[in-house]
């Protein structure tokens, strides 16, 4: 078994055969999928082309005391052609909801793609409305650039509020503060718009993956592919 990383509570790992039926499970949960409109990527390409080693990819999330397998993570360039631009995403069990894991875990993914990836700059979109991940990536210090809005052929409920960006780049990383500490998690570089309307999501993958030019590609899986 392949481990990328662990974290306190939690373990990133290859996934193997053993995780389909867990898998199937967790896309076919209405909540976990609430801000998704795709079970992207499926289930059967996980287990065959994310079990071994990667720099970028999906890896499963599993507890360290238990094993108990929780969801998954991904870091995953912007463009197939550089990696200088990545973006994180997630998707758990509702078991795991309301826990922490998403920010403790993405965190480590972020660490470790600015120091040992080369990475300069970290994005991620999702729906305005999803107010579970929009606080995951704030408290993962990326910060609120703009609120956009797309034409789905399915729009999903609360679609017309917009989806919003977040990003965080390297230098603002490390960029001290005035009085030399470090920039407070979650800052956001302007006030992003607030909701009221929302039942919250903070568990579900309910980051949608995103770039700097959200309609280059299609709507992606979510993630935080974001996600609760």
């Amino acid at each position: 078994m392949h481990v990328l990383l662990e974290t306190e509570r939690l373990r990133l790992r290859a996934f193997s055969g053993a995780d389909l039926d867990n898998l199937r499970e967790l896309h076919a949960d209405p909540e976990v999928m609430r801000y998704l409109d795709s079970g992207r990527p499926a289930p059967g390409l996980l287990v065959t082309r994310y079990a071994g080693p990667a720099q970028f990819g999906y890896w499963a999330a599993e507890e360290r005391e238990t094993g108990g397998f929780l969801g998954w993570f991904e870091f995953r360039p912007v463009r197939e052609d550089r990696t200088d631009e990545a973006e994180p995403g997630y998707r758990l069990r509702r078991s795991a909801w309301g826990k922490g894991y998403a920010t403790e875990v993405s965190r480590a993914l972020l660490d470790r793609g600015f120091a040992e990836l080369g990475v300069a700059r970290v994005t991620a979109t999702t729906m305005a409305v999803n107010t579970g991940s929009r606080r995951v990536l704030e408290k993962c210090g990326l910060r609120y650039v703009r609120t956009f809005h797309e034409e789905w052929p399915d729009p999903l409920p609360g679609a017309e509020h917009g989806d919003v960006e977040y990003a965080l780049t390297a230098a603002e990383r490390a960029r001290p503060n005035d009085d030399g500490r470090a920039p407070p998690e979650g800052r956001p570089a302007v006030s992003p718009p607030v909701f009221q309307r929302v039942t919250s999501s903070a568990a579900t993958s309910a980051i949608r993956p995103g770039s700097s030019s959200p309609s280059s590609r299609p709507r992606p899986p979510g993630t935080c592919a974001w996600t609760r």
